[in-house]
């Protein structure tokens, strides 16, 4: 048997840990996670979406053993047909759990997600979810837009900036290319009308590639407004209706350096910040399990940046 295969084994063995017992008798502790190790300059953090299947303790065992900086959860669901729900601010268990495997494995938690505006929500119900991810320690947001209304999205975006402002956490307008803020020119525009400091701009590989934004776009971005990016690769022919962009940005998501996207030109056009690896692919998440998913993820990540260095 390969080395490579017994490291493996001993990664998918101890990953799955679920308890702060179990995380003790693996040896992670806050000192020694990375005891003899530099930092590496980019930080990388475990999307939710990447590993959905697992709930918010599982994935911080999983996302600390790959090497993971960060883990980014999902504690506002989607409500989408069979999407979990991860509402720590209601399931006080889950939410003891996950204290325990971030003080067990002394990862931090980078940002969390989806704040979406759209017709009928009213944005004070997450306010129990921001409270909770300040209280984790994180400190960005993640938001989409869903209505067609311009005026009624500006206010909105405008009042759970000042909700999450409460909380000290910023909020992230991802622009989704089957949304209604669906590119780079839209989500600026939205930006600069609710006029908030503590409103950003996410960037997502695939999004930015699929809607065709050119990069000299995102020369008009005041620097400030970014703070992480969702890094992912994709097929390079760009899908012609939404069901398919749909299912390819929830379903079937590649490796870094697998696809079509010039991914380094893009992050590389912003600031240093931390790359959250989104990049879900139910195919390889059943095929491998999440934790070597989330491992491959991270690799392959690295190694394409290792190759395309920042000029």
């Amino acid at each position: 048997m390969s080395e490579k295969k017994v490291d493996r084994r001993a990664f998918l063995k101890t990953a799955s840990a679920l308890s702060g017992a179990a995380a003790a008798a693996f040896g992670f502790s806050p000192q020694n996670q990375n005891s003899g190790k530099p930092r590496k300059p980019q930080q990388f953090s475990l999307a939710h979406l990447t590993v959905l299947g697992c709930a918010p303790p599982e994935m911080t065992y999983i996302a600390a053993r790959a090497g993971y900086d960060f883990v980014s959860f999902r504690i506002i669901s989607m409500r989408l047909p069979g999407e979990p729900d991860y509402d720590l601010a209601a399931n006080k268990e889950m939410l003891r759990q996950t204290k325990t495997a971030l003080a067990a494995t002394g990862l931090k938690v980078h940002d969390v997600e989806l704040a979406r505006i759209q017709d009928g929500v009213d944005l004070k119900s997450y306010v129990p979810a921001m409270e909770t991810a300040a209280d984790l320690g994180a400190r960005q947001v993640i938001t989409s837009i869903w209505t067609p209304e311009r005026n009624y999205a500006i206010n909105r975006l405008a009042e759970l900036c000042d909700l999450g402002k409460k909380a000290g956490l910023t909020m992230n307008l991802e622009f989704v290319t089957f949304a209604n803020v669906a590119n780079l020119q839209e989500a600026i525009a939205v930006c600069r009308a609710a006029n908030r400091e503590n409103c950003g701009l996410l960037i997502d590989t695939l999004h930015f590639n699929r809607s065709r934004v050119t990069l000299d776009e995102l020369d008009a971005v005041p620097r400030e407004w970014f703070h992480f990016a969702h890094v992912c690769d994709a097929p390079k022919e760009i899908p012609s209706t939404n069901e398919g962009l749909i299912h390819t940005a929830r379903e079937e998501r590649l490796y870094p350096g697998e696809g079509g996207i010039d991914i380094a030109a893009i992050v590389n056009r912003l600031p240093e910040v931390p790359y959250s690896l989104e990049i879900p692919n139910i195919a390889r998440a059943k095929e491998l399990g999440y934790a070597e998913h989330a491992w491959r993820c991270l690799q392959t990540a690295r190694k394409y940046f290792s190759a395309h260095p920042r000029v």
